[in-house]
């Protein structure tokens, strides 16, 4: 290494603070090529297919580009005045296009979804659009009475929008208006935000049935001897080397009117034999069988917060004349604090997206919003709606963290 008055520099006279700059520079680059394939995987087989899906609940093009003369003309329209000659003949020729081209079929269920019965209206009438004459009005009149109705034209106008808050209204039981106001759903076909306090509900019980149940097991695994405490360990982790349907159909089998869990109440004298307990296929048993499954996830964070705590705060404050309770609430507690925040936060998310469960062991009562995403992705094949729930759901999961940042931080998120 040479040096000058300056500055230093290497045998091929670089600057020493240049060489090392790029010598960084390289092993960064290195590390980003180690990285680079699990990040493309992670980007294109999890993040981007989660993004579009989620994209689809604000976005729907099906209407606007299917029907492109309406929708042009659909524009220009208040979605309150009486439907022009111009926006018939507009419809005629876009559904004598749709029919040749045989979209017909994602026009109408576009259309459908905003008001009931018009699919069989829209498909209907693509059959004999070839054979309309002018005055439009009047033949789809003749055809169809409904063509007539305002709300379909409204309907339709609310479909022809390429971003809409449609989907994400109707998740929360609001309907779109032709003018773009927001109005209550029918109180028959108000179930979403039942849905919805009903997961939050289930989700904040569960979380609370496992801080209670785990706190005291996370204490002793802590404050007993290492044998002791890799055996109690061993049985916290028993449920994660059993199949979620395995624990699941166990729990059916042990909470039905003749199963274990009722025989017990019946020889204790809880129950009458001609009386048992309820406790399958409604809330209380999805709410048992949550809580025993999601139970080590509340469990692990706060034992390894507690395994960092050493006992000698609690003895130097028991010296101060502190007794035992004023130790453990004043000192020891507030210090498993990030362990708490951590698992209760841990486990009101995996409780919010669960769907297996109350599905098996719900019944209707015991039904969660997840088990409708399910219903609109596997069988009415409603995709949007099924994204703006789970839009709705990742809303409410960021305002979790945003929350638990304000009160613990999440630096002191402890999860093992």
């Amino acid at each position: 290494m040479n040096t000058t008055s300056d500055t230093l520099t290497t045998a091929d006279g670089t600057p020493l603070k240049k060489k090392l700059e790029q010598s960084l520079f390289k092993s960064k680059l290195r590390a980003f090529g180690l990285v680079s394939p699990l990040l493309i995987f992670l980007i294109l087989l999890f993040i981007l297919p989660i993004v579009l899906l989620l994209i689809q609940g604000f976005y729907d093009s099906r209407f606007t580009n299917l029907m492109p003369e309406t929708t042009h003309i659909l524009k220009n329209w208040d979605g309150v005045s009486e439907p022009t000659e111009e926006m018939y003949s507009a419809l005629v020729t876009d559904l004598v296009q749709a029919r040749k081209n045989k979209t017909i079929g994602k026009v109408a269920t576009r259309v459908n979804r905003e008001l009931s019965g018009t699919r069989s209206l829209f498909t209907s009438s693509a059959r004999k659009a070839a054979k309309l004459e002018a005055p439009f009005k009047v033949s789809l009149d003749k055809l169809k009475k409904k063509w007539g109705n305002i709300e379909t034209w409204q309907a339709m106008k609310v479909s022809s929008n390429v971003f809409t808050i449609g989907y994400i209204a109707s998740s929360l039981d609001f309907k779109l208006n032709a003018d773009g106001s927001l109005t209550l759903k029918e109180e028959d076909r108000r179930i979403h935000i039942k849905l919805f306090l009903r997961t939050l509900e289930i989700s904040l019980i569960v979380t609370l049935a496992t801080l209670l149940l785990g706190y005291p097991i996370a204490y002793l695994m802590a404050s007993l001897p290492l044998r002791t405490s890799n055996l109690l360990l061993i049985l916290v982790l028993l449920p994660f080397w059993t199949s979620l349907l395995v624990r699941t159909t166990a729990w059916i089998a042990m909470l039905q009117g003749q199963g274990v869990m009722n025989d017990l109440f019946v020889v204790f004298g809880f129950a009458e034999e001609d009386d048992r307990f309820s406790l399958i296929y409604n809330k209380t048993g999805v709410l048992i069988a949550m809580t025993h499954i999601l139970l080590p996830f509340m469990v692990l964070p706060i034992y390894s917060v507690m395994k960092t705590i050493s006992p000698s705060y609690v003895r130097a404050a028991k010296s101060l004349g502190a007794t035992n309770s004023i130790a453990f609430w004043r000192v020891y507690m507030p210090m498993t604090i990030p362990g708490i925040g951590a698992g209760g936060l841990l486990v009101f998310i995996l409780a919010i997206g669960y769907y297996i469960t109350p599905a098996l062991v719900g019944g209707q009562d015991g039904q969660m919003i997840s088990n409708f995403i399910d219903f609109h992705m596997r069988k009415s094949l409603n995709w949007n709606l099924a994204a703006a729930m789970g839009l709705v759901l990742l809303i409410i999961i960021l305002f979790l963290f945003w929350v638990y940042d304000r009160i613990v931080g999440i630096d002191n998120m402890k999860l093992g």
